[in-house]
């Protein structure tokens, strides 16, 4: 499985919803589990900055990746990328190959 991460920002109406917001991110969680059972979540944070949250997950492929940011679109993200990473031992490795 390929690990990727997923970064959200979320719409400045969801952002004004904060006591909703536990909730807001079960009903996420829930559509991805249904939408993406293969989908395995590694950490989720919620981070100060550019983004609201930031999730790393594993997903067989870039299809996956693709519905899980879709996911989140259509549960009003104002913008969601999900970024294909690379374990820093095998970056190392990828290096010396050059």
């Amino acid at each position: 499985m390929q690990t990727y991460i997923l970064m959200t920002k979320l719409s400045p109406d969801l952002s004004r919803q904060m006591k909703d917001r536990s909730k807001l991110g079960r009903s996420w969680l829930e559509q991805v589990k249904d939408k993406c059972p293969e989908v395995k979540f590694i950490a989720h944070y919620a981070i100060l900055g550019a983004y609201d949250f930031l999730d790393i997950y594993e997903a067989p492929n870039e299809e996956v990746a693709a519905k899980v940011s879709i996911i989140s679109q259509a549960n009003g993200a104002f913008q969601a990328e999900s970024l294909a990473a690379i374990p820093y031992k095998r970056f190392i490795e990828l290096t010396k190959e050059i």
